[in-house]
C-alpha cells in the first residue's frame, strides 16, 4: 500500500574492502582526490555507481572542461590540467573551438582514466552504489554500498564525499542546504551527432558567427555578462531552432529550453558534446524527477535534430550517435562548510591563508556569465570542504559550501578537479600527522600540492 511502511530486518554486511582514503565518486572532484592522495603516498580506494571513472566527462558528455580558458587565464593546474594534457597525448581530445584548452573525448577519457587509476595503484571499485555512511558516534568510518554483489561494508580511516550530491555527508547527519527546485539551475541532456559535413558546417559558422551577447533573451540561456564577453566568438546555436518552430517543425515551447553550444567538428563527421537541451525545474536529488528528466531530455532532444538537418549547413544528413549515459545536473544539495565561499569571494579575488588551489574569474550560472580574460583569480580554501557536523569527512566538488553566485562559479568542473586534488592531498597529509582531516598541518598540504604542481596563490 503506497504511504505504508515496510521494515527491514536487521542483517550482517561483510566488510570487503579497508583503507586509507576512501574516495566515493569519481567526477572530475573524485578522480583528483584519489589520484593526489595516492600520489602523496596513501592507499585509496575509489568508488563510482557507474562503469566508468569521470563522472560529467564520461557518463555525462560534458567534453569541455576549461572552455572559459584565454590568453589570460591564471589557474591552478595539476591534476585539472593533466586531465585535458594526458588525454590529447593518449589520442582522447582536440583543441576547444572557443578557448585555449582541449575537447576531451567523453569516450576515449574512459580509457584516459582507467590509465591514471591503474597508474597511481589506486584500488578501483566500479558498480556499487553508496547507500549508507558507516558511523562511529560523529565520525564517518566507511560506507555501506549496494551491487550485484549485494550490500557491503568498506571501512577507511578517511572519507571524501565526491558524490556531487553531498550524499554521503547529508546521509551523515552533516547539515545541508537544498536548492529549492524552481531555483535549480537547469538540467541538460547532451548529444553527439554523426554525419555531418564537416567543410559545410564550419563555413557556416563563419558566415554566422555568434558571440556571447546572443545568448542573451534565449530562455534559460538569458545572462548577465560584464560586457567584455559581448564581443567574443561563442559557438552558439539558436537559429535553427527559432527557424524549426516558425516552420511548424517543432513544438513553439521548445524555444524556453533549446539553445546552447556544440563542442567539437571532426573530420570523421561527428558533431560532439551538444549541450542545448537546458531544462529547468526537475531536482536532481529526486529519482522521479530525474527519470521525467531523462525522458524528456532526450525527446527535445530528438526535436533538436531536426531543427539542425532542416536549418544547419553542413547538417542535413545528420543522425544521433548517442546520449550521454546520464542526465547533467548542475545544481542540488551544499553542505554547511566551516567556511562556506561567496560573491565576494569569486568577484573580488579572495584570499585564504588555506588555499589549496586557485581558480579564475570564471562564472556560468543563475544567468550571469564572466569569462576569465583579465588574469584574475580566487583561491579555495580548505575550510571550504569541511562540512559541519561530523567528523572524517571532505566533501569536494559542486556540493562545497557556497551562495549562488560562488556556487555558479566553483561548481565548474576544472574549479571541482582543485578541490578534489587538495581533498586529497589534506586526507594523505592527516593520515601521516595522525590528526583529523580539519585540523590538518596545512603548511604541510600545501607542500604536497606544491610538489605536486598546483600553484597556490
Amino acid at each position: 500500500m503506497v504511504g505504508g511502511k515496510i521494515y527491514e530486518p536487521a542483517r550482517e554486511v561483510d566488510v570487503i574492502n579497508e583503507t586509507d582514503v576512501l574516495v566515493v565518486g569519481s567526477g572530475p572532484a573524485g578522480l583528483a582526490a584519489a589520484l593526489a592522495a595516492a600520489r602523496a603516498g596513501v592507499e585509496v580506494t575509489l568508488v563510482e555507481r557507474f562503469g566508468c571513472f569521470g563522472g560529467n566527462i564520461t557518463t555525462v558528455g560534458v567534453e569541455g572542461m576549461a572552455w572559459y580558458r584565454h590568453d589570460r587565464t591564471v589557474e591552478a593546474d595539476g591534476i585539472g590540467r593533466e586531465f585535458e594534457t594526458r588525454a590529447f597525448e593518449m589520442g582522447a581530445a582536440v583543441p576547444e573551438s572557443q578557448s585555449n584548452s582541449y575537447e576531451i573525448d567523453s569516450e576515449g577519457f574512459k580509457v584516459v582514466a582507467d590509465t591514471l587509476v591503474a597508474e597511481a595503484g589506486v584500488h578501483p571499485m566500479l558498480h556499487r552504489m553508496f547507500v549508507d555512511p558507516i558511523m562511529d558516534g560523529d565520525r564517518v568510518s566507511g560506507i555501506i554500498t549496494e551491487s550485484k554483489a549485494g550490500r557491503e561494508a568498506l571501512l577507511a580511516r578517511r572519507v571524501i564525499d565526491a558524490t556531487g550530491d553531498a550524499d554521503v555527508a547529508h546521509r551523515a547527519g552533516a547539515p545541508t542546504r537544498l536548492t529549492p527546485r524552481e531555483e535549480m539551475m537547469a538540467v541538460s541532456v547532451m548529444f553527439h551527432l554523426a554525419g555531418v559535413d564537416r567543410r559545410a558546417f564550419i563555413e557556416g559558422v563563419r558566415a554566422d558567427p555568434h558571440t556571447y551577447a546572443d545568448w542573451a533573451g534565449t530562455g534559460e540561456w538569458t545572462v548577465d555578462t560584464t560586457g567584455k564577453e559581448d564581443d567574443m566568438y561563442s559557438p552558439f546555436l539558436y537559429k535553427p531552432f527559432a527557424l524549426a518552430v516558425d516552420d511548424g517543425l517543432i513544438p513553439a515551447d521548445l524555444l524556453k529550453t533549446l539553445a546552447g553550444t556544440w563542442g567539437a567538428v571532426h573530420e570523421s563527421g561527428e558533431l560532439t558534446y551538444l549541450n542545448v537541451v537546458h531544462m529547468p525545474g526537475f531536482d536532481g536529488t529526486d529519482p522521479d524527477d530525474l527519470t521525467r528528466a531523462e525522458m524528456e531530455g532526450r525527446q527535445q532532444a530528438t526535436h533538436a535534430v531536426e531543427a539542425l538537418r532542416a536549418h544547419t549547413r553542413g547538417c542535413d544528413r545528420v543522425r544521433l550517435r548517442n546520449f550521454g549515459m546520464t542526465l547533467g545536473v548542475r545544481d542540488t544539495r551544499k553542505i554547511v562548510g566551516a567556511y562556506d565561499m561567496t560573491a565576494d569571494d569569486v568577484r573580488d579575488q579572495g584570499r585564504f591563508d588555506d588555499s589549496i588551489g586557485i581558480f579564475p574569474e570564471f562564472i556560468d550560472g543563475y544567468g550571469m556569465l564572466v569569462l576569465p580574460t583579465t588574469g584574475r583569480y580566487y583561491q579555495v580554501p580548505l575550510r571550504n570542504l569541511v562540512p559541519t557536523g561530523v567528523r572524517n569527512l571532505l566533501v569536494a566538488g559542486r556540493s562545497t559550501g557556497g551562495d549562488r553566485t560562488a556556487h555558479a562559479s566553483t561548481r565548474n568542473m576544472g574549479c571541482c578537479a582543485v578541490m578534489g586534488q587538495g581533498a586529497g592531498v589534506a586526507a594523505a597529509v592527516s593520515l601521516g600527522q595522525g590528526v583529523d582531516m580539519a585540523e590538518v598541518d596545512v603548511d604541510r598540504v600545501q607542500a604536497e600540492l606544491d610538489r605536486q604542481g598546483v600553484r597556490l596563490s
